[in-house]
């Protein structure tokens, strides 16, 4: 075990303890008992409500080198009543390559959707790095509603990007923005090896879209930053706009992204579809 290994197993053994210490037996529905040397849980009971091993969890708090998986981090979490913060912490002593996703509608701050709204005339909107749809403003609804107006579970942009017919997408600049947004989502996805929901989803959009498996399969890589995005309105025509992506500190991989338009006659138009919400930005039609 290199030195640095040793150093982060000892601060998961010390972290592990502090949070077991504050769990009181109360809190999780135990009885109090005799001869407790601690307010807080004993390693049997973490062990215990967290449906692992004594011996394995034990061997986990002295910092000993064993393997661990996420289901075991994740139930252990919730023994311990981590929060998001410590929840990451915990994956990272552990040094596990990312945590798992988690429930981040509730997880954002909701100052973050203040500042969505107040940035009024522009379309903007939070992702995360697998490009779920997280949190919009009301501009960024009236550009995009085929997206928000899907259950919170399909609003993904690639997914939509990729498996909508042509004719039903928005986006214009296909060519130059589809191999971009891939290479950004291959970055992501080193950091969520181990996460199934991740590799599940990679699956499942390669088996739904050949063009997105070539894609994939390129293995190029990119982080997130400003790009020229063109959409097509069915009222105003295109729409031509700079977008911007922002990291936010909270939740962990997420980023707000605004679309600020590349010349008047598209600021114009932005202005137009957020005061007529209601007009569908393709028109009806049957395939």
């Amino acid at each position: 075990m290199t030195t640095h290994a040793r150093a982060r197993r000892v601060e998961l053994a010390s972290f592990l303890r502090s949070r077991r210490d504050r769990i009181t037996p109360a809190a999780v529905g135990l009885p109090p008992g005799l001869r407790r040397r601690t307010p807080g849980l004993r390693r049997e009971e973490v062990a215990l409500l967290a449906g692992v091993g004594v011996t394995w969890y034990t061997w986990l708090e002295q910092g000993r080198p064993i393997n661990v998986s996420a289901q075991v981090l994740d139930a252990i979490s919730r023994t311990l009543k981590l929060d998001e913060a410590e929840r990451e912490h915990l994956y990272r002593l552990a040094d596990m390559p990312a945590v798992p996703a988690s429930d981040a509608h509730a997880a954002l701050d909701p100052e973050i959707q203040r500042i969505l709204d107040q940035l009024g005339p522009l379309p903007a909107s939070v992702y995360n790095s697998r490009y779920d749809l997280l949190a919009w403003n009301d501009t960024y609804n009236a550009l995009f509603a085929s997206m928000t107006s899907r259950p919170s579970d399909a609003r993904n942009a690639l997914w939509q990007i990729f498996v909508t017919k042509e004719c039903c997408n928005p986006v214009v600049n296909r060519q130059e923005e589809l191999p971009q947004m891939v290479a950004t989502l291959r970055a992501g996805f080193g950091r969520h090896l181990r996460d199934l929901s991740w590799t599940d989803f990679v699956r499942r959009l390669s088996a739904a879209s050949p063009e997105f498996a070539a894609m994939w399969a390129t293995h190029d890589v990119a982080r997130p930053g400003s790009r020229m995005k063109i959409f097509q309105h069915s009222a105003v025509g295109q729409v031509r706009t700079i977008s911007t992506s922002m990291a936010l500190a909270s939740p962990p991989e997420t980023r707000m992204v605004v679309y600020t338009p590349m010349d008047e006659e598209s600021r114009e138009r932005i202005a137009w579809i957020r005061a007529h919400p209601h007009v569908p930005a393709v028109p009806p039609h049957t395939h």
